[in-house]
C-alpha cells in the first residue's frame, strides 16, 4: 500500500479521513505543513472538505479495472504470464503447452482457422494497437507530440534509440555470416512501454517527473515507428480487394465514432470486419487496430466534458493490460529446450548475441548518443529539471524490448530454429535491461531523496515527482 504523502508530525486521520486523489492530497498536506511552520494563511486550499470528506467507495468492477491498468500491474502481469509459459513449455507436461498453442479454432470459410496462438499474437494484440493508435492520436493533437521544439529531443532520442539497435544487429549478424537471420533486424528496436513505466514506477520514486514523460514520449514515436516496420517490412503480399473493404469499415467506424451518440453495439462489428479484412489482406492484422484508434477524436466534440480518446483509453485499457497482453505473452514467451537441441546450442546463436547486445547496449547508445548530439548541434534542450546523466536509466528501460520485440521475432523468422533463439534471446535482453534500470533508478532515486531534503528535513513541495503520479 502506497503512503498517503503526509509530512512532518500531521496527523495521519487528516489524510486517512480524506477522500481526495493522491496527488491533490499530497500537495495539501505539503501546503498545510508550510502554511503551519511560515504563519502564513492557508491559499486554494479548502481545508474543511480536506479533513471531513468521506473516502469515495469504488465498485469491485471499478477496483479491478483501476488495479490492472495500474503501471506497476500490467508490468508484473506480463512477467507472471512470460515465466508460466517458460515453466510450463520447459516441464514434463510440455506437451500439453505445446497442444494448448496449436489448438485451431475459427471458420475456415472466413480464413479464420487460426491456432490459439496466432489467435493471441494477431486478434488479441490488435486491441493493444488499437490503444496504441487512440494514445498517439491524443499525443498528435494535444499531447507531449503537438508541439514539435518541445518532442524534439525525445523524438530524435527515439528515432536513435532504435537505428543503433538495428545497425549493431546488422553488424553482428554480417560478421558472423548468418545471413538467414538479417530478417530480424528489427527485434532489438522495439520498447515495452508497458513493462519499461513498470519498472520506473516502482524503482523511480522521487526522481524529477520529466523523465518519466520522456520516456513516454520516446514509446509514442516508438510505438509509431515499429507499426510502420511491421507494415512495410514484414508484409509478404497483399489484397487489395480485401484491404479496400478493410479501409470502408474503418471510415464507417470513423463516422460513428463521431456521431453524437456512437453505439459499441455498432463500433465492435465495425472493428471486427475491418480487422477481418485486414488479416485476410496480408497486412499484418494489428495494424487495423492501430488505424481504428487513430479515428477517434482527440478534440472536444458534441460539448461533452471529456475527449473521446480518454473515454475510449479508460473502457479499453482493461482489457489490453489485464487479458491481451498477458495472454499474448502467455502464447509468445513459451520457448521449449527441451527439444533436439540444448539451451548451449541455442545460446550460440549469431542472432542470440545481436538481439541481447541491441536491446541492452544499442539502445542505450542510441537514446543518449542521439541525446547529446542533438543538444549539441541545435538549440533544442532537455527539460530544466533533467540532464544527460539523469537519462542513463531512461535509455536502459527502452531495452525493455517485450511485447513487440516478441512479435517481430514470430514474424521474421520461417524456421523454429532461429525463432527460439530469437525470444529467448529477448527474454534474456529484456532481463538485463530491466535489472540494470532497476538498479541506475535506485541509486538515482536515493541521491535524488539526499539533494532534496531542506534543513528541516521536509521535501520541496513544488518538485514534481514520479512518486506523485496517480
Amino acid at each position: 500500500m502506497r503512503r498517503s504523502g503526509c509530512v512532518a508530525n500531521l496527523p495521519a486521520s487528516w489524510c486517512m479521513r480524506s477522500g481526495t486523489r493522491p496527488v491533490e492530497l499530497r500537495l495539501e498536506c505539503r501546503e498545510v505543513w508550510s502554511a503551519i511552520v511560515s504563519a502564513t494563511p492557508l491559499t486554494n486550499l479548502n481545508v474543511w472538505n480536506f479533513v471531513t470528506s468521506p473516502t469515495k467507495k469504488l465498485s469491485p468492477r471499478k477496483r479491478v479495472r483501476r488495479w490492472v491498468t495500474m503501471e506497476t500491474t500490467s508490468g508484473i502481469l506480463l512477467m507472471v504470464a512470460a515465466a508460466i509459459a517458460l515453466i510450463w513449455a520447459n516441464s514434463p507436461w510440455r506437451e500439453g503447452y505445446a497442444a494448448l498453442a496449436e489448438t485451431t479454432i475459427g471458420p475456415e470459410s472466413l480464413h479464420l482457422n487460426l491456432t490459439l496462438a496466432t489467435w493471441a499474437a494477431d486478434g488479441l494484440l490488435a486491441i493493444f494497437f488499437f490503444v496504441v493508435g487512440v494514445e498517439l492520436k491524443q499525443e498528435l493533437v494535444a499531447g507531449s507530440l503537438r508541439k514539435p521544439r518541445e518532442a524534439a529531443v525525445p523524438v530524435f532520442a527515439a528515432i536513435g534509440g532504435m537505428l543503433f539497435p538495428a545497425l549493431l544487429f546488422t553488424l553482428i549478424i554480417l560478421i558472423s555470416g548468418d545471413s538467414t537471420a538479417l530478417g530480424g533486424w528489427a527485434i532489438p528496436t522495439a520498447t515495452d512501454i508497458a513493462f519499461a513505466l513498470a519498472v520506473l514506477a516502482i524503482f523511480g520514486r522521487g526522481l524529477p517527473r520529466a523523465l518519466r514523460t520522456f520516456l513516454l514520449t520516446m514509446a509514442v514515436v516508438d510505438d509509431l515507428l515499429a507499426i510502420v516496420i511491421i507494415a512495410l517490412f514484414y508484409t509478404e503480399s497483399i489484397d487489395l480487394l480485401s484491404l479496400l473493404f478493410s479501409l470502408v469499415a474503418i471510415v464507417l467506424f470513423g463516422l460513428v465514432v463521431r456521431s453524437r451518440k456512437p453505439r459499441w453495439w455498432l463500433l465492435i462489428p465495425l472493428a471486427l470486419v475491418a480487422w477481418a479484412f485486414m488479416h485476410d489482406s496480408g497486412v499484418h492484422a494489428t495494424i487495423a487496430g492501430v488505424v481504428l484508434g487513430f479515428t477517434v477524436p482527440a478534440k472536444l466534440v458534441h460539448g461533452e466534458k471529456e475527449t473521446r480518446t480518454h473515454a475510449f483509453d479508460d473502457a479499453v485499457r482493461p482489457t489490453s493490460s489485464g487479458i491481451a497482453l498477458p495472454v499474448f505473452a502467455f502464447f509468445a514467451a513459451g520457448v521449449s529446450l527441451g527439444g533436439d537441441e540444448s539451451v548451449n546450442d541455442v545460446l550460440v546463436q549469431p542472432v542470440v548475441a545481436a538481439i541481447i547486445l541491441g536491446l541492452v547496449l544499442g539502445k542505450i547508445i542510441g537514446v543518449l548518443g542521439t541525446t547529446a548530439l542533438i543538444t549539441k548541434v541545435t538549440k533544442f534542450r532537455l527539460a530544466d529539471s533533467i540532464g544527460l546523466r539523469d537519462l542513463l536509466p531512461i535509455g536502459f528501460l527502452t531495452g525493455i524490448g517485450f511485447t513487440v520485440s516478441l512479435l517481430i521475432s514470430e514474424l521474421s523468422f520461417p524456421d523454429s530454429e532461429h525463432t527460439t533463439g530469437a525470444k529467448l534471446a529477448i527474454l534474456i535482453g529484456t532481463a538485463l535491461a530491466a535489472v540494470l534500470a532497476a538498479i541506475s533508478l535506485r541509486w538515482d532515486s536515493r541521491l535524488a531523496r539526499k539533494r532534496d531534503m531542506n534543513e528541516d528535513g521536509i521535501p520541496d513541495r513544488d518538485k514534481a515527482l514520479i512518486e506523485d503520479e496517480d
